[in-house]
C-alpha cells in the first residue's frame, strides 16, 4: 500500500453542501463507510473499500466489499473503530466527513478522533458544511485568507507558548485553557497567510468558510 494514499472516514451526520465535500476527495482515496454514513454513497458518488458498523441506524447493504459487523454494545463508536482500522492499515493521512452533526455527544467524540490521530503523528482533518477542523500541536499550521474566520479552541487542558502571525488578532507567547476560550473568530490579514505555533499542548483549529 502506498503511504501517499489517504483514508477517508464517512460518518452518518448530514451533509448539505455535497459538492463542497466532494471537492476534497481524491481518486485514490480509501473509503471507510460507517453504518449510516452509507446514505452518502450516492451523493458523494464513491464506493466503500471497507464498511464498519453495528447497523443500528442503517441496514447492512451486503455489498461485495469487506464489511466488519460490530456489536451494538461496545466502547468504540463506529467512527472511532474506523479510525483504528485506518491506523492498522498504515495510512498516514485521514479525512473525516459526515462526522459533525446535530448530536453534540457524537460530534465531540468524533473531534477526539483528531486528537487520537495527532497523538499517532498522523495528518488528519474533519470537514463539514461550514468549516475545516484540525489539531494544532507541535508543527506550525497555516491558514490562508480564503477563509472567513478561524478559531483556536482548547479541548485538552492548557496550551502555552502560542504564537499567531499574519492575523487581525496576533498573539505572542499566549496561553489558552479550557475555561477561557478567547481565540474565537480571528481573521487572516488580506493577502497573507496566518501562521500558528503551539509550544506546549494542543488546540483545535477551526477554519470557517
Amino acid at each position: 500500500m502506498s503511504f501517499m494514499k489517504r483514508c477517508v472516514i464517512v460518518g452518518g451526520a448530514d451533509i448539505k453542501d455535497v459538492e463542497n465535500i466532494r471537492s476534497y476527495l481524491r481518486d485514490d482515496d480509501f473509503f471507510i463507510f460507517c453504518d449510516s454514513g452509507l446514505k452518502h454513497m450516492e451523493g458523494l458518488n464513491v464506493k466503500p473499500d471497507l464498511i464498519v458498523g453495528d447497523f443500528d441506524s442503517h441496514e447492512n447493504p451486503n455489498l461485495s466489499v469487506e464489511t466488519i459487523v460490530l456489536p451494538c454494545e461496545k466502547d468504540d463508536t463506529d467512527s472511532f473503530f474506523a479510525a483504528k482500522q485506518g491506523l492498522k492499515r498504515d495510512f498516514d493521512e485521514f479525512l473525516l466527513i459526515g462526522v459533525i452533526g446535530q448530536r453534540i455527544d457524537h460530534t465531540l467524540a468524533n473531534i477526539s478522533i483528531l486528537l487520537m490521530l495527532d497523538k499517532e503523528n498522523k495528518k488528519a482533518k474533519a470537514v463539514d458544511d461550514y468549516s475545516e477542523l484540525e489539531i494544532a500541536s507541535d508543527e506550525t499550521v497555516y491558514v490562508e485568507d480564503k477563509y472567513a474566520y478561524f478559531s483556536l479552541l482548547n479541548i485538552t487542558g492548557t496550551a502555552r507558548d502560542i504564537t499567531i502571525k499574519g492575523a487581525k488578532y496576533p498573539l505572542d507567547d499566549g496561553e489558552i485553557n479550557v475555561d477561557y476560550q478567547y481565540g474565537v473568530s480571528n481573521e487572516v490579514l488580506p493577502g497573507q497567510t496566518a501562521e500558528i505555533t503551539v509550544g506546549e499542548g494542543k488546540l483545535l483549529l477551526v477554519k470557517v468558510f
